[in-house]
């Protein structure tokens, strides 16, 4: 997970060093080159903030969840609010072409590319969640649904995979035509930064899950007492919780990805196409 997430922000910061090569505003402003990376410096900052955050309220085995879905809250408002002053880094307005289109982004509305793929992306870890909490309903009927035989339980299984992708295609979609509309390409591997933003808060939340299974294997390994593994198991399960949440990000942030990297190729091979 931590490979494909890492492969993931590299590949959209080059994406967006590429396609931001087509800009001459933003080649004449050295500052505003490096603006990818200096959004992804921001997102390590918020990640640090974020940790002094994690002590806040008192912490027993009913909110595991909650707390660690906090962390998440935290780093994107976190973020939300120190990628602001960096745009004074950029231009007043930029201008971009990509397959005979001239796009002409305000700064504004390129930190709006960035917000937009950083609360999707939440928004995707939120809907994961949902779907795979044993908190929430989708798990608490599939798991009845055991009880009627293994066939209702594969239909209902099914069925709830399929709806679990509705609202991440929304969010998605949506993201990627504001993000194109406002500024194109640029926009969009912008938006892929973004929703890789809090990166290190969401790999370290996807950490957590095999980290407290390998604390339940040794608490059965070493025979201790009951009520420590049962500790353990309810870490377990928040755990197995958090792993979804983490590959929601991944999967999001390669959809993304893929398309700002297409659009760097074909800047790069400065192709056109007939309207």
């Amino acid at each position: 997970m931590g490979a494909d997430l890492f492969g993931s922000l590299a590949e959209s910061t080059c994406a967006a060093l590429v396609v931001s090569a087509s800009s001459v505003p933003l080649i004449s402003t050295p500052d505003a080159i490096f603006f990818p990376l200096m959004v992804s410096s921001m997102g390590i900052a918020a990640s640090f903030i974020t940790t002094f955050f994690i002590y806040i309220g008192e912490v027993n085995e009913s909110n595991i969840e909650l707390k660690l879905k906090l962390q998440l809250v935290i780093s994107t408002i976190i973020m939300t609010a120190l990628i602001t002053p960096l745009l004074s880094y950029l231009p007043e307005s930029a201008d971009m072409d990509f397959i005979n289109r001239s796009y002409e982004a305000t700064e504004w509305e390129l930190f709006g590319c960035i917000a937009l793929g950083l609360w999707s992306g939440l928004g995707i870890g939120f809907i994961t969640e949902y779907y795979t909490s044993n908190k929430f309903s989708p798990v608490i009927n599939l798991a009845e649904s055991c009880r009627m035989g293994a066939a209702p339980n594969i239909i209902l299984g099914l069925a709830l995979g399929y709806a679990s992708t509705i609202v991440p295609i929304i969010l998605l979609g949506s993201t990627i035509l504001a993000a194109f509309t406002w500024s194109g390409m640029y926009g969009v591997a912008l938006a892929a930064i973004g929703m890789l933003g809090c990166l290190p808060v969401a790999l370290a939340i996807d950490g957590y899950g095999p980290i407290a299974d390998n604390a339940g294997g040794i608490t059965e390994m070493s025979y201790l007492h009951e009520d420590i593994r049962t500790r353990t198991d309810k870490l377990d399960a928040a755990g197995n919780t958090t792993a979804a949440i983490g590959k929601g990000f991944a999967i999001g942030s390669a959809a993304l990805v893929s398309l700002a990297l297409f659009g760097a190729y074909m800047t790069a091979v400065d192709i056109e196409l007939d309207q």
